[in-house]
C-alpha cells in the first residue's frame, strides 16, 4: 500500500517538524507523573493538539526510558461506516516527523487471526484518530514501527474479537497498545464529567467487560470505547495487571468555554511497582 499522508497536518497540529516538535515538548513540560514498571498500554485522546495535547502528554511521557519495538494503535472511524477492523497492512503513515513504517510482520498476523480486521483503504484516508498519536509517538518513539486499526461499528462482539487477537498475535512481541479515543462530546462541563466518571471508573477498575455494559446502555460516553475495551482487554490477556488513571480534563480548560465540551483521558495499564508518582 502507499505511504498514508497525513490528512490534518497544519490543522489540527503544527505542519513543520520544528514547530511540530517543539508543541510536543511544551505539553510534556507540563507533566510529572510516571509509574515503575512493565507498561503495556496506553489511552489517549485524538482532538486537535492544543485542546488535547495537554492531556496525551501524560500518557506519553511514560514512553521515556522504555522501548517497544511497534506499536499498535487502536482508534474508531469517524467518516467511514463499517463493520469490523480496518487495518493498514503495509507502507507507512506520514506526519511532519517523517513516515512511521507499518510492521508488516504484525499486520498479516492480524488479519490471519480473526476475520474482523480486514482491509478497507477508506477508512484511514481521513481518520484523524490514529494519525494524532503520531506526533507523540513519533518523537519520543522515533524506532518503532506502527499497525494502525480503525475500528468500525463498535459492537461488543467486535471489540471482543479485536482483543483476542491482539493477545494471540502480539504474546512474546516488545509491543505497545495505543487506545485512541476522547470521551463525551458537546456536553456542559459537569455533564460531562458526570459521563466521563463512568469510563473513568471502569478504566482505572481495570473493568473492560463493565466498560463495554456502560457503552451498550450510552454508546456516546466515548467515541473509541470500543477500541479502549478491546485494548483493556488484550492488555489483561497479555500480563498486565494494574490500570493508573493519568490526567482528566475537558476542551473548556484551554478554550474556556465550559458550555459544550470534550472530555479528554490519559490513562496507563501494565504491572506496576508502587502507585504513580
Amino acid at each position: 500500500m502507499p505511504i498514508r499522508r497525513a490528512a490534518v497536518a497544519g490543522s489540527w497540529y503544527p505542519g513543520s517538524a520544528s514547530a511540530l516538535a517543539a508543541a510536543v515538548d511544551r505539553h510534556l513540560a507540563n507533566t510529572s507523573r510516571d509509574v515503575e514498571g512493565e507498561l503495556v498500554a496506553l489511552v489517549a485522546p485524538h482532538a486537535g493538539l492544543m485542546y488535547s495535547g495537554p492531556v496525551a502528554a501524560h500518557a506519553y511521557r511514560l514512553l521515556r526510558g522504555r522501548r517497544f519495538d511497534v506499536a499498535v494503535l487502536v482508534g474508531p472511524s469517524h467518516f467511514v461506516g463499517f463493520d469490523g477492523v480496518s487495518v493498514y497492512r503495509s507502507g507507512g503513515f506520514e506526519s511532519p516527523l517523517g513516515v512511521a513504517p507499518i510492521d508488516e510482520t504484525c499486520a498479516e498476523a492480524l488479519l490471519a487471526a480473526t476475520a474482523v480486521i480486514h482491509e478497507h483503504a477508506a477508512a484511514h484516508a481521513r481518520e484523524p484518530s490514529l494519525e494524532m498519536q503520531l506526533p507523540f509517538l513519533q518523537h519520543l518513539a522515533p524506532g518503532a514501527t506502527i499497525v494502525p486499526l480503525v475500528m468500525g461499528y463498535q459492537t461488543a462482539a467486535t471489540a471482543r474479537a479485536l482483543g483476542d487477537a491482539l493477545a494471540t498475535v502480539l504474546r512474546g512481541r516488545s509491543a505497545l497498545l495505543i487506545a485512541s479515543t476522547d470521551l463525551s462530546h458537546y456536553h456542559d462541563a459537569s455533564t460531562a464529567a458526570r459521563l466521563d466518571a463512568v469510563v473513568i471508573d471502569h478504566v482505572a477498575r481495570f473493568d473492560a467487560d463493565g466498560l463495554q455494559r456502560a457503552l451498550d446502555a450510552q454508546p456516546d460516553h466515548a467515541c473509541g470505547g470500543g477500541p479502549t475495551v478491546a485494548v483493556m482487554r488484550a492488555a489483561k490477556a497479555l500480563g498486565a495487571r494494574d490500570a493508573s488513571v493519568l490526567q482528566y480534563a475537558d476542551s473548556g480548560d484551554v478554550s474556556g468555554d465550559k458550555s459544550a465540551v470534550v472530555g479528554y483521558l490519559a490513562a496507563a495499564f501494565g504491572t506496576f511497582t508502587g502507585t504513580a508518582t
